[in-house]
């Protein structure tokens, strides 16, 4: 029997990919992230989350007590960044700024937000943006995804929402694949320099 595309419920299809990397393979390899592990810099020059007054950026972005290394636009080549820069790049970049803009979340950018000295601070406000992110998603409808992004998202204003549901999806396997890996390296500890 074959399937139409009128008979597919592509709101649940996009929210269950998600739902489906998030459960099987990122959320359980982040459990017991250390503080030491979240700031590692395994090489010189790394962008991280750092004390204001010791960003590589100076001043850095943030409001809070720690700021992000930013710049825009990003230097060439992109330096590396730490477990920290990429949880908060999720928090703030990829989720947060798509919650307010589309779903009506509080509002989000890399300058006002304080960014959390601690892993466990960093985890609880990823699981935060990422139910926010679930729930807007999953109210979309068809309808919703068919709608244009708007001026929100710049050059893909008129691309329909899906195409922004599907990129924030994509950054969410990409970064986590990367924290995943710095992880695995962190493990392997002096091995590396062997």
């Amino acid at each position: 029997m074959s399937t139409t595309s009128t008979e597919i419920d592509w709101n649940a299809e996009l929210r269950d990919q998600l739902v489906f990397h998030w459960d099987q393979q990122l959320r359980d390899r982040l459990d017991g992230l250390t503080d030491e592990e979240y700031l590692w810099e395994p090489v010189p020059g790394m962008w991280s989350v750092r004390p204001r007054g010791q960003s590589v950026t100076p001043p850095g972005a943030g409001a809070g007590d720690f700021v992000i290394d930013f710049a825009f636009p990003q230097p060439e080549p992109p330096p590396v960044t730490t477990i920290a820069w990429r949880i908060a790049h999720l928090v703030v970049g990829v989720f947060g700024m798509r919650v307010h803009a589309h779903f009506g979340g509080p509002e989000i950018d890399y300058f006002s937000y304080r960014y959390p000295g601690t892993a466990g601070e960093a985890l609880a406000q990823l699981d935060e943006q990422y139910d926010r992110w679930l729930d807007g998603v999953t109210a979309l409808g068809a309808d919703g995804l068919a709608r244009p992004c708007g001026p929100a998202e710049g050059p893909y204003a008129e691309a329909p929402l899906a195409t922004l549901v599907l990129h924030i999806h994509r950054e969410v396997i990409h970064h986590g694949a990367e924290i995943a890996l710095l992880r695995d390296l962190y493990r392997a500890g002096p091995a590396l320099s062997a």
